[in-house]
């Protein structure tokens, strides 16, 4: 299918102004295509061609000004409108489109666990032509009127309230004018709760077999909605500018969430069907703020081109975690989990070969394909890192007066980042314009070290500078408690402008341990003074602030990736501190770098049995320190952290034999899988217990796991039929195929699957071409052989990288997983040579 150029979105925004969308869906024709019909009002400035398009099963009939276009004219996703007169027209297009199973478009699902179908829209980027005719580009904003006819039994919700009408048929509320991407509906027998809020009605729901999981979050979800609704509106001057608000958590969404305006859809796992951690619970939480900061910026101000797309997620990012911080009391604070998790995502992203900068120049941006490889961690975390440090920079009260002036100047329209920056700039005196060169239009990870000279009870700190950014960052200055305790003592906490003018002059004792981005501000990787390291190393839980703590484990993290600290020393600092660490948003941070980065890929395989051995003793100690119930969130994280790194299978066979780990938690259906899938890993289980477990638990999360545990068995039968599974049929859908894609590659099974890894390649290849961007992007993170980090495996993937085939999507994911492979080796062969 052609995508999209942004030449040619600029020629037909010049051409047309696009009034209004009327738009009539069938969704009871049957379980593979629905009917859709479109009338498109609009008017073009002067004579001229465009197109319009749409993706459908069978197109039926066109007509223009109620004269009949041929639809054979129809190629590929694109119906010429040729000879267009200057003035008003009507475009009204009939097609039978498909059903999506693979959360592009119109996704269709039908719950295992009582037959229950739901469909819900994903029309994200150019999955528009999926469900209707369109001119699919951000920058044509319109009115949309649907109107759905669904089977008895079901509720259609969308953009704008909705209303049952007698014959079976719902009618949806016009919207204000919105982007062609943001329409939506999610229809089925949905359960449920709805309330009002500030005059406005709220609601969430889910399918009917989650009914019980979410009527027991819904207080905690509508508070932390509320809440959030409540300080947007204190922070900003419009007011929330749709009729409804409608979180509906829907099924094998590829996503974490969506910013539909009036109905975001979510991934259902949201629903927790599980014990879940006070973390995780506050990861939803961000998600719900996230989602509903993008109603101002994102669905009220939109961006004109999708060079700024970071205008939209980079905000969001930033405002999620800042008003669950702000609004909220039941989570701890956000920006360690920010901190610890999130910014390594960005960290990583912009180390990568296809870095990019946060907002990219237009022409590195020239179609939708090329845009849709920007949704990772540069556009979001180190988009938010430069904003909260944008805010540490101008002051917030500075920040929010100049997003004022940018919605105000365009709401219900599209901006660019120029006026962005503008809107900023007209509120401060700092030059915000030579900021955003500095910070938006470079790439890479600036590095900041310090540096002290002095003697006896006077010490100058300077600050090395690797970069070009300028930075504001809080200098944190550490002594040892006086008691002999070993804990440290924050003497004082300075700001510090990176670059200096001059040292900044510190009065005592020279300090145990100076931490740089003490409050974690900036963006930029941080290192130790050789007077320091020592201290972290041997002190790091006795630092008194998580934040400041998750900033030394980042350094930690930062420095075995470049080859500058032993992962043995990682673990070993692990083992001595996670057990004394009282925020869990470290403790998970650090067990998941541990686990799947150190001991699966860092370490070369001789180590691995050691590694996991040492994970495994660190886990029982967590477990023994949580015995008298205290702090359950970490006893469910250790208890998941010693399943996953478990060698012998007794003590995983006696947990699931009884039903519960002993001294809690009881197995939930989580700990189940989990358990049987590293019991599959270890040749400890069976298809007989898979398939008792799945007969327990025959939900749609069941069968995902039961997917997994298959392809995790290590015989040649099993990996012959997750592999055809994965890559011979496509009828896998978007959960299913990253559930069997989890489970085959593992490595205690190397020997097993080693004639799987050059095939990877041109089946990967063949499969991104046929089952389009989602299942490509799943096939390059998930069915990637990770755990082969070998030199011939760098050179087989590096040769496929020439393959004129290669999808956009799948080219992408493999530039990322082999610069990952190239470090891993890095990493191994430093050790062998040390």
């Amino acid at each position: 299918m052609p995508v999209l150029t942004r030449d040619e979105a600029q020629t037909r925004a010049q051409l047309l102004d696009v009034h209004r969308y009327t738009i009539t869906l069938d969704l009871t024709t049957g379980d593979d295509t629905f009917d859709s019909t479109t009338v498109i009002r609009f008017t073009t400035r002067t004579t001229g061609d465009t197109f319009v398009e749409l993706k459908p099963a069978t197109l039926r009939s066109v007509t223009l000004d109620g004269h009949p276009l041929d639809p054979e004219k129809l190629v590929e996703n694109r119906l010429p409108l040729p000879a267009l007169s200057e003035g008003e027209h009507e475009l009204r297009v009939d097609a039978a489109m498909r059903y999506s199973r693979t959360g592009e478009g119109m996704h269709r699902f039908t719950d295992p666990t009582d037959g229950e179908t739901y469909v819900y829209t994903q029309l994200f980027m150019e999955d528009v032509q999926r469900v209707f005719a369109a001119f699919d580009q951000p920058d044509l904003k319109a009115v949309f009127e649907l109107t759905v006819t669904a089977p008895d039994g079901w509720t259609v919700l969308a953009n704008g309230i909705t209303t049952q009408l007698p014959d079976g048929r719902w009618q949806a509320a016009p919207t204000p004018p919105i982007s062609t991407y943001l329409a939506a509906i999610a229809a089925g027998p949905w359960h449920s709760v709805r309330t009002e809020h500030a005059g406005i009605p709220f609601g969430i729901h889910c399918r009917r077999s989650l009914a019980p999981h979410l009527d027991a979050d819904a207080d905690e979800i509508l508070d932390v909605t509320r809440q959030c609704y409540d300080r947007y509106h204190e922070k900003f001057e419009e007011p929330y500018p749709f009729d409804s608000y409608d979180q509906a958590f829907v099924p094998e969404f590829n996503a974490g969430a969506m910013e539909n305006p009036g109905l975001v859809t979510f991934r259902d796992e949201f629903v927790y069907r599980s014990a879940v951690t006070v973390t995780e619970r506050q990861t939803r939480a961000m998600v719900i703020a996230h989602e509903m900061a993008h109603m101002w910026f994102g669905d009220l101000v939109t961006l004109r081109w999708w060079d700024d797309i970071w205008l939209n997620e980079s905000f969001a990012e930033y405002m999620g975690y800042q008003t669950v911080n702000e609004a909220t009391t039941r989570y701890p604070d956000t920006w360690i989990d920010f901190g610890i998790v999130r910014k390594s995502w960005g960290y990583d992203a912009d180390q990568r070969p296809s870095t990019h900068p946060v907002a990219p120049d237009p022409d590195a941006v020239p179609d939708t394909a090329s845009a849709l490889l920007n949704f990772d961690g540069i556009s979001y975390a180190k988009g938010a890192s430069a904003l909260r440090q944008l805010v540490a920079w101008m002051g917030e009260k500075d920040f929010l007066a100049g997003i004022n002036v940018h919605f105000h100047r365009h709401k219900f329209g599209n901006a660019t980042l120029a006026d962005f920056i503008d809107n900023l700039a007209s509120v401060t005196d700092r030059d915000v314009h030579a900021w955003a060169e500095r910070w938006l239009r470079t790439t890479g990870v600036d590095t900041l070290t310090p540096k002290l000279t002095g003697e006896g009870t006077r010490w100058d700190l300077t600050v090395d500078r690797t970069g070009s950014r300028p930075h504001r960052v809080a200098a944190g200055i550490y002594d040892h408690a006086l008691d002999g305790s070993g804990d440290l003592v924050l003497r004082e906490r300075r700001e510090i402008d990176v670059p200096q003018h001059e040292p900044t002059h510190l009065s005592g004792p020279r300090p145990a341990l100076v931490v740089l981005n003490d409050a974690d501000l900036t963006y930029a990787k941080v290192r130790l003074d050789t007077h320091s390291e020592e201290p972290a190393l041997r002190c790091l839980s006795k630092i008194p602030d998580p934040l400041t703590r998750a900033v030394v484990w980042n350094t930690l993290r930062d420095m075995v990736r470049d080859g500058e600290l032993e992962p043995d020393a990682y673990l070993q600092t692990a083992h001595a501190h996670l057990t004394q660490e009282s925020d869990l948003a470290i403790v998970q941070g650090v067990l998941g770098f541990a686990r799947t980065q150190i001991a699966d890929r860092y370490l070369p395989t001789e180590q691995r049995p050691a590694a996991l051995a040492l994970l495994t003793s660190l886990a029982k100690a967590l477990i023994r320190r949580t015995e008298d119930g205290e702090a359950p969130g970490l006893r469910l994280t250790a208890v998941r952290a010693l399943i996953d790194s478990a060698t012998q299978p007794g003590t995983l066979q006696s947990w699931l034999a009884d039903g519960t780990v002993h001294g809690g938690p009881e197995l939930d259906h989580e700990l189940r899988w989990r358990i049987l899938g590293r019991l599959a890993v270890l040749g400890a289980t069976d298809e007989a217990a898979i398939a008792a477990e799945l007969a327990r638990d025959p939900s749609a999360t069941g069968q995902e796991g039961a997917a997994r545990c298959r392809a995790a068995l290590p015989t040649p039968e099993a990996k012959a039929a997750a592999w055809s599974r994965l890559f011979d049929t496509d009828d896998l859908s978007n959960y299913l195929f990253t559930a069997v894609a989890q489970g085959f590659w593992q490595p205690e099974q190397a020997e097993v699957v080693r004639q799987y890894v050059p095939r990877f390649y041109p089946d990967a290849i063949a499969l991104a071409a046929r089952r389009g961007p989602a299942i490509a992007e799943a096939a390059g993170r998930y069915a990637f052989p990770v755990h082969a980090v070998d030199a011939d495996s760098l050179h087989t993937g590096e040769q496929h990288l020439t393959n004129d085939d290669l999808t956009p999507a799948l080219r992408r994911k493999l530039v990322d997983q082999l610069d990952d492979l190239r470090r891993a080796l890095h990493v191994r062969t430093l050790r062998a040579d040390a």
